[in-house]
């Protein structure tokens, strides 16, 4: 048992969950909730930065499960790291020194959703995309040369003071980035401003990028474009990042390079044996058999080699096609009565009871799923619905033949 399941709560995920479990869930919600998409959801986005950050580390995980949050403070591992650091650490874009950032463009992440058919055959897809450019016009430069001139709203310093009043005798000063010139300090005239850009030193234009979807690539794997991100003058640009996220599919389930599927027969095909046919996600028709007399119990698998997922970068190996067999059982009365006895005759014997005459028979009904009290409060309990503090218990209601 955990002492609090908050952060595990923020995620959408359970206290038993595995750590691709959990990174999985950071992904989608990082992704949705990130400034960039969601300017208002900045909170939201902290606590789901906030969560990962100790459930992904195994010690601050198992800290956080005995203590909760308050032991996290305590231990001295919260707050390791700003939202924005462990984003960019997690698609690639950490790990380097805050000089080499000033230096470089921001990247930017965009999810890329595809289908189970698209990842075992491979694909290109195209993603269009609005990117910073440096304006063609002016150069970067802004405006015509030689006619920039300091800002005069904050004096060259890039940033205003502001003073507001928070209660009687207090006062509070606000320290924001000038709106006049964008924290750059200089600005140009109206007459010398780049009609282009407006100033701005860069223009928003259409970028086309074709993403290759290798066979075998998996959910969450990441396809890098270098250098495609934001341009910004004296920067390096950034990456741009594509995320790839996986839909469910009606049919297969994947796991690494497995696929995983089930398939119902009935229970003549069980006991004497059956041919099938499967679709396989490149469109063809595999023809699966269980021989007669070999029995096909219920939940039972089996699996066809090399029929799973291509592998990555060696696509001409694949994992397996695990199928779990799902037995579907005759309706009642599917047999007359009279000729039970010829089919009990052909089936492996019964076990017969030793029964004695101190012993109490009873029958045995269906539910029929309503859970209702018993004015007398004596009604047979239920396994789920018994209230332990108060000794008292719900009824199961049995449906009668």
């Amino acid at each position: 048992m955990v002492k609090e399941t908050g952060f595990y709560d923020v995620l959408g995920v359970s206290p038993k969950a595995s750590p691709d479990e959990i990174k999985k869930a950071y992904r989608k919600l990082a992704l949705k909730y990130h400034p960039d998409k969601n300017p208002n959801e900045g909170e939201k986005f902290k606590l789901i930065s906030q969560a990962y950050e100790v459930l992904s580390d195994p010690k601050k995980r198992d800290l956080y499960d005995q203590g909760g949050e308050q032991a996290i403070k305590e231990g001295g591992m919260g707050g390791g790291g700003s939202p924005m650091d462990i984003f960019n650490m997690f698609f690639g874009g950490g790990g380097r020194m805050h000089q080499q950032r000033e230096r470089r463009g921001k990247n930017v992440v965009h999810q890329l959703t595809v289908t189970l058919e698209e990842l075992y055959n491979g694909t290109k897809r195209k993603l269009a995309l609005q990117k910073n450019v440096i304006c063609e016009k002016c150069e970067g430069y802004g405006g015509k040369k030689g006619t920039l001139q300091t800002c005069g709203s904050c004096k060259g310093r890039g940033v205003e003071i502001k003073v507001q009043q928070i209660g009687p005798g207090m006062i509070q000063q606000i320290q924001t980035m000038c709106s006049e010139c964008h924290g750059e300090g200089e600005r140009f005239s109206a007459k010398d401003r780049c009609k282009n850009c407006n100033g701005h030193k860069v223009e928003r234009k259409k970028k086309i990028l074709e993403v290759h979807i290798d066979k075998g690539m998996k959910d969450g794997q990441k396809v890098v474009f270098h250098g495609e991100g934001d341009q910004e003058p004296g920067l390096e640009p950034g990456d741009v990042i594509i995320v790839l996220d996986q839909q469910e599919h009606p049919v297969y389930q994947r796991q690494d390079d497995n696929l995983y599927m089930k398939i119902e027969i009935r229970l003549v095909e069980a006991l004497c044996g059956f041919k099938k046919t499967i679709r396989t996600l490149d469109g063809r028709m595999l023809i699966i058999n269980s021989p007669p007399g070999k029995v096909i119990k219920a939940n039972d698998t089996r699996c066809v080699l090399n029929e799973g997922m291509p592998i990555h970068r060696d696509p001409f190996d694949r994992g397996q096609l695990i199928i779990q067999f799902l037995v579907e059982f005759p309706e009642k009365h599917w047999l007359p009565e009279h000729l039970l006895p010829q089919l009990e005759a052909l089936l492996p014997p019964r076990d017969e009871p030793l029964i004695t005459d101190d012993m109490e028979e009873v029958d045995l009904e269906e539910i029929d799923g309503s859970y209702t009290k018993q004015r007398s409060g004596r009604g047979k309990p239920s396994f789920d619905d018994i209230d332990e503090d108060e000794g008292t218990s719900h009824g199961v209601q049995c449906q009668q033949q």
